[in-house]
């Protein structure tokens, strides 16, 4: 099984915008598709072509709400991709069903950070990513945005000492996202301390594009501190 992600960037709008951000030092790339909330950037046909260019030490993630698991399978097939990331609300059941019919897919599942979450919110949280956690590789914590419902690509940070409790309490490596950017990622590291960290708008130009400057600042700077976090 491959190792957690260190650092991973989700949303690419072609094949050239793919490699550029495997040249800067991403291990994973995230594509979205069967969103919720937003537009994917690519077609599926699309998706699969950057999948099938990317080099082999980079990990294609294939990020969508679908929930059943000979859906997710089929999507993982189609796109060639090694990994899933699963945001939509899922039970064990269903994660441990996708675990028996693909052992050999890397599989990331969400838990979802609300503003300023109560205590007993904190401890609902945490025994649902324990029962997660049983079912899955890692663990990927996000924000939620109240206005849209989205539960990823917000631009919003979240409360993160329910990410380092989640880190410190679960079995399973956690990967730390939402407004992540090469501003915050460092104090977010210290902050947390996860196996690895997840960007999307906050590595953007004005266009929606990846800014090669902010990935390449946002990779350096990640690296930096899980190195010096120990993870």
């Amino acid at each position: 099984m491959r190792p957690c992600p260190r650092v991973q960037v989700a949303g690419v709008h072609d094949v050239d915008e793919a490699l550029m951000l495997a040249r800067l030092g991403v291990d994973s790339v995230g594509l979205p598709l069967r969103l919720a909330v937003h537009a994917p950037d690519v077609t599926e046909a699309q998706a699969a072509r950057i999948v099938a260019a990317l080099p082999p030490d980079v990990l294609a993630v294939c990020i969508t709400y679908a929930t059943d698991p000979a859906e997710i399978d089929a999507l993982c097939r189609a796109l060639g991709c090694g990994a899933v990331q699963l945001h939509a609300p899922m039970a064990p059941a269903a994660l441990a069903a996708l675990r028996a019919r693909r052992p050999d897919l890397y599989v990331i599942k969400s838990v979802i950070v609300p503003p300023d979450p109560a205590p007993a919110r904190r401890e609902a949280l945490l025994a649902e990513a324990r029962a997660l956690a049983a079912h899955c590789d890692a663990l990927l914590t996000d924000s939620l945005d109240p206005a849209s419902g989205a539960t990823g690509a917000t631009g919003r940070t979240h409360d993160w000492s329910v990410s380092a409790l989640l880190a410190r309490a679960c079995p399973c490596p956690l990967l730390l996202a939402g407004g992540l950017g090469p501003d915050n990622v460092a104090a977010a590291i210290r902050a947390v301390r996860p196996a690895g960290v997840d960007a999307h708008t906050g590595l953007e130009d004005a266009r929606g594009r990846k800014d090669p400057a902010l990935v390449a600042a946002f990779a350096a700077r990640a690296r930096a501190a899980l190195d010096a976090a120990g993870a």
